[in-house]
């Protein structure tokens, strides 16, 4: 399946810079998320890179799939398992 758009940069930080992802269950959720986007063939992967409090990511979207449509899904599917953990060991991120 080929790309009909390029390539393209994006990096997605933790509101307020916040220090979230240095646990690595937190980077495997991210992860996960992406190896399911790539195996079901709505984008190619070519390089990521997780920090404590963001992640750049180079991707390309595949076929008729529109940036906007995956980055949106991606993103709020990825936040709403982190939040759920967060929530499950009662986080200090919330008080």
């Amino acid at each position: 399946m080929i790309g009909k758009e390029h390539s393209e940069f994006l990096t997605v930080t933790c509101l307020e810079w916040k220090h979230l992802l240095h646990q690595y269950r937190f980077k495997d959720i991210i992860i996960e998320s992406l190896r399911y986007l790539s195996k079901s063939q709505r984008i190619v992967v070519y390089g990521f890179v997780i920090m404590s409090n963001h992640f750049h990511l180079i991707w390309q979207m595949l076929g008729d799939h529109k940036k906007h449509d995956v980055q949106r899904e991606f993103l709020k599917y990825t936040s709403q398992q982190i939040l759920k953990v967060l929530r499950n060991q009662n986080a200090e991120v919330f008080k």
